[in-house]
């Protein structure tokens, strides 16, 4: 098993699958972060998985601030890479020596990712196999299906978070996840800022863990209103918070103001009124993406010091 690579996994009432979820670790270091999870998931982890590090927050942190507390700890230990895993995935046998064998080899990729299967190991998962369209690679597939030989890596722009192999050289100069994501887009950013600092984000075939969420497939909100701007918040921070595109949020809040005057000038309260809404919540957002854009443009372990 490696001594340079810990698991980091984050917990939040993971009961249905915390178990299997470290079944799948064993041999590893691993360090679980506890989101004040309320169904006894971390007296479960103490009781039968003593090995585990566990780390208990007493409130809900989010996935990336959690993860970037257990990686702090990890590195704080002296382990070199870390291993990101879902609670509800489950590494199959002998993926994170292959990775980080790969990663020896090929130290320009910052990220690197087995191959997602579903829960039972039997179909890839379903976004992940987005992920890996024709559009974003185009030899996965077509090396599959002619029988070709595999290539050692698969480059790709993004992979979700559910298995992520990253590298020493990654931490120590993209940092960690960015708290102004909480839950939902803190993946997206952090492959933004892996490219930005000129790494690359990539699948190894031959390599896998399956992830348990086949039922759980986030759907879109219904609510025009008040789930509609959470939606937007989460949006308007993955596209402006990008260190690679330029910085045009107060365009988009000039237009906003624009287009809620000219309704009210029309009497459309409706509109109108979801426009001011849009610009109240844009005009939050640029100071904190502004302030988030400064600090993640320069290298170095954003977001990664422990709190004592």
């Amino acid at each position: 098993m490696s001594i340079k690579t810990a698991i980091i996994i984050v917990t939040y009432n993971g009961m249905q699958w915390i178990s299997q979820c470290l079944e799948s670790c064993a041999g590893y270091k691993i360090f679980v972060v506890d989101n004040a999870s309320t169904d006894g998931t971390p007296d479960f982890i103490i009781r039968n998985y003593a090995s585990a590090t566990l780390i208990r927050s007493k409130d809900n942190l989010g996935f990336g601030k959690a993860n970037n507390i257990g990686i702090a700890k990890a590195l704080e230990e002296g382990y070199k890479n870390v291993f990101l895993l879902n609670q509800d995935a489950y590494i199959v046998e002998n993926t994170i020596e292959t990775l980080e064998k790969v990663n020896d080899l090929n130290p320009e990729f910052g990220i690197l990712s087995p191959i997602h299967l579903n829960g039972l190991g039997t179909k890839l998962d379903k976004r992940f196999a987005q992920h890996l369209g024709n559009e974003r690679n185009t030899d996965f597939y077509s090396d599959y299906v002619l029988n070709r030989p595999k290539s050692i890596i698969y480059e790709i722009p993004f992979v979700n978070a559910a298995g992520w192999f990253v590298s020493n050289e990654c931490l120590k100069n993209v940092g960690g996840f960015d708290p102004l994501f909480f839950h939902y887009g803190e993946d997206d950013n952090y492959c933004q800022r892996v490219r930005f600092h000129k790494y690359k984000i990539g699948v190894v075939p031959g390599t896998f863990i399956k992830h348990d969420r086949e039922e759980r497939l986030i759907k879109q909100p219904k609510n025009p209103d008040k789930t509609f701007l959470h939606t937007l918040e989460r949006r308007l921070k993955k596209k402006y918070a990008d260190p690679n595109e330029s910085l045009r949020i107060r365009d988009l809040l000039l237009k906003r103001k624009k287009e809620a005057f000219r309704a009210f000038l029309k009497l459309d309260w409706k509109t109108s009124s979801m426009k001011i809404k849009e610009v109240h919540l844009i005009s939050k957002l640029i100071p904190e993406i502004e302030t988030s854009r400064g600090r993640v443009r320069a290298k170095g372990t954003h977001y990664l010091v422990l709190e004592k």
